[in-house]
């Protein structure tokens, strides 16, 4: 900026003509409103242009300030003010800093309490601004009345600390900043903490993480408030007014002021293409937003990644870079500013390192360079040794300076291997090690297939996190087992975590269960090389090596057979069984799977894929037990599961010959997929319906809901659905669940030799959630599926809901397959698509425009798509076994659903 004191007429801002507008308004051929407004259009548009052509971000902010500067003069001017009064510019607009949608922030400023007239003109002024268009904040204050309110709150004495005056008497800027200096206001050391607790708070806003899937570019870690926060504690300190001055003073090394000033400069011009696109002062990376500015900035699709993941990919490593300056930086303002002159106690750890106070250093600035594995010593330390609080600030830089020795000769080091896996088994402390590692670069250069997945991300609602903090999260929820509150949380998984042999392996797994994404192929088939390499240059037995890399081939293998195949099918449990072949791979992947998923989106960790995970963990150490060579008989689980029934029934006083001629009517799958307390509820309705049925409206139809307790479905709600057999029955249930806002996460489909359908449908609401346990509730369910029952026999509705704005920004190409696999009595269609409003009923209205009957359903969502799975038949009851119409038939369904895409996009 340049210094205020600069006649406006003679500042360089040539897109601004002061000349013709001071003539236009001194013409008054149009109102002033009107002259203002045409000019700061034609500066908007003239800057968004040459942002558009690649110019200097800064030159655009900064020019953007002096031109808002220029305007608030004349604005000013078009009153009459008294002496003792100031318009200033305060915080970013302060700094001479202003994006396209960036807050004015303004304080006028007098002496006094202000005259009656010089409030009207104020009043006048604001209102006129505001007319402008101008996203204005203002205050009006006396300078007692700012310094009482900087004292009591950080925030406006940060502000106060960058003011500027843009028109008015600067004497009392002057007086002003002459108040608030360190010595009388907000010493260094209360600065400090309260600016570092500030940024704490915001940190944990923004989950504590540079790699959320729509990041704020602003508040998050790595962030633009990250390198204000430095400014402001730095300029503070030292006592000056710009960073730049601090450059030879041992504040930062040059590389570091080029990181911060190339950092800042990347984040203005996402910054500033942000605003440009939202209309607004948006700070929040939305996909949309992403995409635009991706192909705004230049980057082109490739055949492994995206433009919108090259872009996001460069971002993410730029705040990461920003971050671990930010520790560094703040680390040192600590020890100059809250440790200065106080006594210290330094305890030698060994002749490399000790402890200063609860923080550890390197005894002599030569440690890393004349021994390079205590790059790696240093962080075993650290979690060997929970009295360790963090790292001093020249030891930081000591190891981002040597981290370069971490070579192929270190990596191929035996002393070096052991050290790692000495890390990996410490009692605590892992994880943050490893996130401390990665901040400071350490990990990525000992393990560079985990470097080459630092910052990348997949561009989708299912992995909102890059791979290597999904990574360094996964081992973290690892660790989390451990704790005692993961017995109330995760049970199986604590009580596996107690007992396995060897833990290490499973935080090993961890590590690389998604090491190869982004290669293109298979990433588990991938993965197992670069883990199999680990294994074997860590020296690690062929047992545990073989342990390591059958989990990370199989890591997605009990995710995928929980929520997609029937797990209550003895041959679906025989065969994941077989596959894992005893109870410790069993144990291990669970404890995987369960990490990895909640560690993919919180949101997808929900009481229904735990119990999903539960029955299958269960269902394959039983099969695991009674042995593979020998497993339980189909006929034994219908018996057994007949008689606790039976058992049931015959208590609530149900006459057996009643309950017997309705079983008659049931197949065998019934039995065998339906728990006995299931069956007990629905058969005591179904005996209750006919019993009454000349008494009843609607008597043949029944609809039950009830939320699962403990057991089975803990975590869904149960529709149970018993009508006579007619072709459009699902659509009817789909589309009415669907008009209540509720996500058909399992169906279960029967047929009775009696001509009725019994389907049971498990739903959650639109967060994924159980619903609440609201009789009025269940009972609008209830009412709503008999409405759009009665109406199936000419049944044409589909419900049309408009799809939330994180689904629009997504096209996925609809992809189905149709399979028959031999001795199946129906056909198998896969169905892959993008999930939208409304779905469920388009697909059954496929189902009925095409003359097929449906006999099981298994919903899947992830993230942004679904993947469905449902058996069907033809018209009689017969596989699809044509292979030229079946072929037909997928291409038919791909077509309506891409259409029905479109259509929702369109919305």
């Amino acid at each position: 900026m340049q210094p205020a004191n600069i006649p406006y007429f003679e500042r360089p801002l040539f897109f601004f003509e002061q000349a013709r507008f001071r003539k236009a308004l001194a013409e008054g051929a149009k109102p002033p409103l009107e002259i203002f407004k045409d000019a700061i259009g034609g500066a908007d548009n003239q800057m968004a242009e040459r942002f558009r052509e690649g110019e200097d971000v800064r030159t655009l902010v900064h020019e953007r300030a002096l031109f808002i500067d220029c305007l608030l003069h004349y604005a000013w001017h078009q009153y009459d003010w008294p002496a003792g009064i100031s318009l200033l510019a305060v915080g970013g607009y302060g700094r001479g800093e202003l994006h396209p949608h960036s807050d004015i922030d303004l304080l006028i400023l007098t002496r006094d309490g202000s005259a009656p007239d010089t409030v009207d003109n104020i009043e006048r002024l604001v209102a006129f601004l505001w007319d402008l268009g101008l996203d204005i904040g203002h205050s009006v204050r006396t300078i007692d009345h700012c310094l009482e309110l900087a004292a009591e709150d950080i925030t406006v004495a940060t502000n106060l600390m960058e003011c500027r005056t843009v028109v008015g008497d600067d004497g009392l800027r002057a007086q002003l900043a002459e108040r608030i200096t360190p010595d009388k206001l907000w010493p260094a050391e209360e600065f400090f903490t309260a600016k570092y607790a500030e940024q704490r708070e915001r940190h944990s806003k923004q989950q504590a993480a540079e790699y959320i899937l729509e990041p704020n570019i602003k508040n998050a870690p790595g962030g633009l408030r990250d390198i204000q926060t430095i400014g402001w504690v730095a300029k503070r300190y030292f006592k000056v007014r710009t960073l730049k001055q601090l450059q030879g003073k041992g504040f930062f090394t040059e590389e570091e002021f080029a990181i911060l000033q190339s950092g800042e400069d990347f984040l203005w011009r996402v910054r500033y293409g942000l605003h440009l696109l939202a209309g607004r002062p948006e700070e929040r990376l939305l996909f949309d937003y992403q995409r635009e500015l991706a192909k705004q900035f230049g980057y082109v699709d490739s055949d492994t990644q995206l433009a919108v993941e090259q872009f996001m990919h460069n971002y993410y490593r730029i705040v990461m870079a920003l971050r671990e300056l930010n520790d560094v930086l703040l680390q040192f303002l600590d020890e100059a500013i809250l440790q200065r002159g106080k006594r210290q106690s330094v305890t030698p750890i060994n002749e490399r390192f000790q402890l200063r106070d609860n923080t550890i250093e390197v005894t002599q600035t030569r440690v890393f360079v004349e021994q390079p594995s205590a790059l790696l010593e240093i962080f075993v330390l650290m979690a060997e040794n929970p009295e360790i609080e963090g790292v001093r600030a020249a030891t930081i830089r000591l190891i981002r300076e040597q981290r370069h020795l971490i070579d192929d000769r270190f990596r191929e080091d035996p002393r070096n291997a052991e050290l790692f896996m000495q890390l990996l088994r410490s009692p605590r402390g892992l994880s943050t090690q490893l996130s401390r590692m990665t901040r400071y670069g350490i990990l990525g250069r000992y393990l560079p297939e985990f470097g080459r997945v630092t910052g990348q991300m997949q561009h989708d609602l299912f992995h909102i996190y890059t791979v290597d903090a999904h990574t360094l999260q996964v081992v973290r929820n690892m660790r989390s087992f451990r704790s005692p509150e993961a017995w109330q949380v995760h049970p199986i998984a604590a009580e596996i975590l107690s007992r396995l042999r060897k833990p290490e392996l499973l935080y090993i797994a961890g590590l690389y269960h998604d090491i190869a994404k982004g290669r293109g192929g298979d990433h588990s088939k991938l993965g197992v090389i670069d883990a199999d390499a680990f294994c074997r240059r860590h020296q690690l037995p062929a047992r545990d090596r073989r342990l390591v890399c059958w989990l990370v081939e199989k890591h997605l293998l009990m995710s995928q057979v929980s929520q997609k195949q029937d797990i209550t099918d003895p041959d679906v449990v025989h065969e994941f069984a077989q596959t894992c072949g005893d109870r410790e791979h069993l144990d291990y992947l669970y404890a995987l799977t369960v990490a990895d998923i909640n560690a993919t989106n919180p949101e997808l960790w929900n009481s229904w894929r735990a119990s999903l995970m539960r029955q299958l963990y269960q269902a394959t150490r039983r099969a695991l037990r009674r042995g593979l060579e020998n497993p339980i008989d189909r006929e034994e689980i219908i018996e057994e599961t007949r008689a606790q029934a039976r058992n049931m029934l015959r208590a609530m006083g149900l006459p057996m010959a009643s309950v017997e001629n309705i079983w008659a009517q049931m197949g065998d799958d019934y039995f065998v997929r339906e728990s006995a307390d299931n069956i007990t509820w629905h058969t005591a309705a179904i005996h209750q319906l006919h019993s009454n049925g000349d008494k009843r409206e609607q008597s043949d139809t029944l609809v039950l809901t009830r939320n699962s307790g403990p057991g089975e479905h803990d975590g869904a709600t149960e529709v149970f659905v018993y009508t006579p057999d007619r072709a459009n029955v699902f659509a009817a249930v789909v589309t009415g669940l669907d008009m209540l806002n509720l996500n058909i996460h399992d169906a279960r489909l029967y047929n009775s030799a009696s001509g009725y359908t019994l389907d049971t449908f498990y739903v959650l609401d639109e967060s994924g959630q159980p619903l609440l346990d609201e009789p009025h509730r269940l009972e609008q369910i209830r009412n709503t599926l008999q409405q759009e029952l009665a109406l199936v026999e000419d049944y044409s509705k589909v419900i049309q809901r408009r799809t939330p704005r994180r689904l629009k920004m997504f096209e996925l190409e609809s992809r189905a397959h149709l399979s028959t696999d031999s001795g199946d009595h129906y056909s198998t269609l896969e169905i892959t698509c993008a999930d939208r409003p409304g779905l469920l009923a388009r697909i059954a209205r496929i189902f009925i425009a095409h003359d097929l009957r449906l006999h099981n359903a298994k919903i899947s969502t992830l993230g942004e798509r679904v993947e469905d799975i449902f058996h069907i038949t033809d018209a009689t009851g017969q596989p699809l076994l044509d292979e030229a119409a079946n072929r037909e038939l997928e291409e038919a369904i791909c077509r309506e659903l891409d259409a029905h895409q479109v259509r929702h996009q369109q919305q």
